[in-house]
């Protein structure tokens, strides 16, 4: 398990961080923004949870969006990191392609002495 997914926050001590209400996180998890990991029936959240917080904290409080304009931002956002991925993942497959190719060229080029 990634260090960044793995749940160690409960719901008190992420309230602390950000100065927030405990319904406030239940809101969230309630309106599909955030999905707390659950140990014995406590919240517990992860980093990544902490860092998607801070998200919609920073586009309510700060510039005013509201929930319905959070979802369509964190879709889009999620959205633009899997796409971000899969290209990074074709990057990877044509670098690859392109040096076994050239790889190819060149010992066909010495074979041929």
């Amino acid at each position: 398990m990634e260090d960044k997914k793995r749940p160690l926050f409960m719901i008190g001590v992420v309230c602390e961080m950000f100065h927030i209400h405990p319904q406030t996180l239940r809101l969230y998890e309630k309106e599909g923004f955030l999905r707390p990991r659950r140990v014995g029936g406590a919240r517990l959240y992860s980093q990544e949870d902490l860092e998607r917080i801070r998200t919609i904290l920073n586009l309510t409080k700060d510039l005013g969006v509201n929930r319905a304009g959070v979802d369509i931002i964190l879709r889009m956002k999620h959205r633009m990191e899997t796409l971000h991925r899969e290209m990074e993942e074709m990057m990877d497959y044509l670098e690859r392609d392109i040096r076994s190719r050239f790889q190819k060229k060149i010992n066909d080029a010495f074979d041929e002495d």
